[in-house]
């Protein structure tokens, strides 16, 4: 199979990802699963070759035979995007596509909580989206982004490696920028976004200590600033921020990200029990009380005001979980799974704690 077939197979499959790795059959991922495509051969070293010379341009293919890797956007006709990551492995090149939908969804088909809709309101202060790979990240920024292109003109810089969703004209002005293509480097992005009339921001991904702070003193300079995190939790989300400094800056920075925090939503997509994923999140809202934490150090005692926060919109993932459940569309076991506190979970459910997941 070419490309352009294993591309319209992974659409006609409802897939998410595609695999290409030589001395394997392509593989899909649907619904969190991979599968292998049926009655296609073994990829060779010759058949990769093939498979990549018709994704690249002669100045990818450059960057991919000097790094040995390579992030980039690939359209497929007017259908989808996909977002490609090729590789070395074991001597041979491979390659990983993900799915990118050409229509955005709004924020009220997420499956969030509506109040989380008042964060595309915000004029300034740093929002930040976390969790896993293939957790829903960027789909959810997406969202917030385009709904502010769609209610008010603004200047919305993205910058991004690769570029991912393709915002429609409406009332924002939207420059997009690509690691590599547009830029040569995030911290040339960042310092010189400052210079190019921004309201809005988005981050990919804050990566390390120059992105981080160039991102939190973009915010703190009176725009809004979206980014994404790879943590687990808010309280995680807020110890990686605060770690990636040396220790003697480590209090300035507690009292910078209060300063700027507006909320940490963190994401799972999770099994359901009908074939299919469902969006679990936990939240902290930007409070005056989880300010008082993150300045203070006190950290560890974020999770139990989520816990005790509900009115104020945050909400724990173990609450969210249990509430799936409750709704008929996960089971317990996949609760128990994907909980970071199996206890609170055991606690929602009234499910005795010495139960097995078998029992459940």
């Amino acid at each position: 199979m070419n490309i352009t077939q294993l591309l319209e197979l992974t659409l006609s499959r409802n897939a998410s990802d595609l695999h290409l790795v030589v001395g394997s059959p392509p593989i899909i991922r649907i619904n969190g699963d991979l599968i292998q495509i049926q009655d296609v051969p073994l990829i060779t070293p010759t058949d990769m070759d093939g498979l990549i010379t018709n994704m690249l341009s002669p100045y990818q293919k450059e960057i991919l035979i000097q790094n040995w890797e390579l992030d980039f956007g690939l359209d497929f006709g007017n259908k989808v995007r996909f977002r490609v990551n090729m590789y070395h492995e074991r001597g041979h090149w491979a390659a990983s596509l993900r799915l990118i939908p050409v229509n955005i969804k709004p924020v009220s088909e997420l499956g969030l909580p509506e109040s989380l809709q008042r964060l595309t309101e915000l004029r300034q202060g740093l929002v930040l989206v976390t969790g896993p790979t293939g957790h829903g990240k960027s789909t959810t920024l997406a969202s917030f982004i385009n709904e502010i292109n769609h209610t008010r003109p603004s200047h919305i810089i993205t910058i991004e490696d690769p570029i991912e969703f393709i915002y429609p004209k409406s009332k924002a002005l939207i420059s997009q920028r690509e690691l590599s293509s547009d830029t040569k480097s995030w911290d040339n992005a960042l310092r010189s976004a400052l210079r190019e009339d921004p309201d809005v921001l988005l981050v990919g991904e804050m990566r390390d200590l120059e992105t981080i702070s160039a991102t939190m003193t973009i915010a703190e300079t009176g725009h809004l600033v979206f980014a994404t995190l790879h943590t687990n939790s808010a309280a995680q989300t807020v110890d990686r921020i605060l770690d990636v400094f040396p220790q003697k800056q480590q209090p300035q920075i507690r009292v910078q990200l209060a300063a700027v925090i507006e909320a940490i939503v963190s994401l799972r997509l999770v099994p359901t029990i009908n074939p299919g994923r469902t969006l679990a999140y936990e939240i902290l809202i930007g409070v005056p009380a989880s300010r008082s934490l993150i300045r203070d150090g006190n950290t560890y005692l974020i999770d139990s005001l989520i816990q005790t926060s509900a009115e104020a919109g945050m909400t724990s993932l173990e609450a969210s979980l249990a509430y799936l459940v409750r709704q008929g569309k996960i089971s317990v076991a996949t609760a128990q799974n994907y909980a970071l506190r199996p206890t609170l979970l055991n606690k929602l459910l009234g499910v005795a704690p010495h139960r097995t997941l078998s029992e459940n």
